[in-house]
């Protein structure tokens, strides 16, 4: 009878014990986050309040973000490393076996580069997931965010102009941009593209192959890290002829104080007075 009364009491104080989820919601956002149901964040957008929301995602595991409020119409997914390099594969799910977005990133280093994108998310409720396709030893910290999402410019959609199926377009920036935005649509067609990031010959720093049902409806929007010289966008409009699709690509972020200093190899004397 001892052996049965503790039993009861057990099952009985089990739900009494378990947090509830709106109660962790009220009392500490992060640990909603940290610790949400599936690994991810379900009903309302949580407010990130300055606090870090990031999520680690380890090399092999699967994370998802739910928003069930029709209201949410664009996310904003963060990814970083400490320094090591990034691989990710990001998926909007609408419905069931519907997948209307999907992205594979590549970063030689997330520290330096984060990716950022904005990710349409009309009609919900929809879900985002993040798989980290790196090894066991390149956890990514992850940020799914959509209270604050980035927008481009009214230069980044004036600049904007098409680019056939099948072709390319390079745009180089001088060493004083910090970051660029990039700004992919089109008339409704499917979005297929590849967006390149190089620093030099075939050296890709940043690689992002993209696959959108609808351009029209779910345009694709990043800011991408560009420190240092010699940094070119490259998009690459990966679908047939007859899907063009309009590209704009502009700088986001200027280093006032570089554009003031010495230019590298400007300033060299060789040989000198003795």
């Amino acid at each position: 009878m001892l052996s049965l009364g503790l039993g009861a009491l057990s099952f009985s104080a089990g739900p009494l014990v378990a947090p509830n989820v709106a109660q962790r919601a009220a009392a500490a956002p992060v640990m909603q986050v940290a610790q949400g149901i599936g690994g991810g964040v379900r009903g309302n957008v949580v407010p990130t309040g300055g606090a870090d929301t990031s999520i680690l995602v380890q090399g092999g595991s699967l994370r998802t973000w739910s928003y069930r409020s029709p209201a949410v119409e664009q996310v904003q997914v963060v990814l970083s490393t400490e320094g090591r390099p990034l691989d990710a594969d990001i998926e909007l799910w609408h419905g069931p076996d519907n997948t209307p977005c999907k992205m594979r990133v590549y970063v030689e280093n997330g520290q330096l580069r984060p990716f950022s994108a904005v990710i349409e998310t009309p009609r919900g409720p929809n879900t985002v997931a993040i798989r980290n396709i790196g090894q066991v030893e390149f956890p990514i910290a992850a940020n799914v965010v959509a209270d604050a999402v980035d927008q481009p410019s009214v230069e980044c959609i004036e600049a904007s102009a098409t680019i056939q199926g099948g072709a390319l377009r390079t745009y180089p920036f001088y060493p004083t941009v910090d970051s660029v935005q990039v700004l992919l649509k089109t008339d409704g067609r499917p979005l297929n593209a590849r967006i390149e990031l190089l620093q030099g010959p075939n050296n890709n720093k940043q690689v992002i192959e993209l696959y959108t049902e609808d351009g029209c409806d779910r345009p694709f929007f990043a800011i991408l890290e560009t420190p240092g010289s010699g940094n070119v966008v490259r998009i690459v409009n990966t679908a047939p002829v007859e899907f063009p699709m309009t590209a704009g690509v502009v700088p986001h972020s200027i280093n006032a104080e570089l554009s003031s200093s010495a230019v590298l190899g400007g300033d060299v004397v060789i040989g000198g007075n003795s």
